[in-house]
């Protein structure tokens, strides 16, 4: 059975020009940790050079702590922060998906109906989550609902 959870009140935080050593990435979650920021979807984008770029998500309540750590993150290291709050997190969960091709394409069909402005995807191997603004929201839930009725 899927079933289809959501969050709200979510922050995308993109770290541009971000170093690709893992040693500093490391740093960044481990200060984020130290300023008590829950952390929820990553990703990473794949490096072309020494620099890379870093999404993660967290809630817009801890936005305070982290524009404290942004400003040493662009005097120390140059990396520039971009901040869009105010987002939907919507997880879709079924353990059919382990064995379904093509059950992400109905999910990202539906959203494409609905002309969802998705600003982050991440997956497992039970669940699709979708980062999307929350006057996003409600039409991406339904049309989810309808494509997997």
């Amino acid at each position: 059975m899927t079933n289809i959870t959501s969050s709200m009140d979510i922050t995308l935080v993109t770290l541009q020009n971000c170093p690709s050593d893992l040693t500093v990435i490391h740093q960044i979650f481990d200060k984020a940790a130290e300023l008590g920021i829950d952390i929820d979807m990553i990703s990473l984008a794949p490096s072309q050079s020494a620099m890379s770029s870093l999404s993660f998500t967290m809630s817009d309540h801890d936005l305070p702590k982290l524009l404290t750590f942004s400003s040493h993150l662009h005097n120390e290291l140059g990396v520039k922060t971009v901040i869009s709050s105010g987002n939907s997190k919507i997880i879709v969960a079924d353990e059919a998906m382990k064995n379904q091709p093509g059950f992400a394409s109905k999910i990202f069909y539906a959203a494409a109906n609905a002309k969802t402005d998705i600003r982050m995807i991440t997956t497992a191997e039970t669940e699709i989550s979708l980062l999307v603004p929350a006057s996003d929201h409600e039409t991406t839930v339904s049309a989810i609902e309808e494509v997997i009725a």
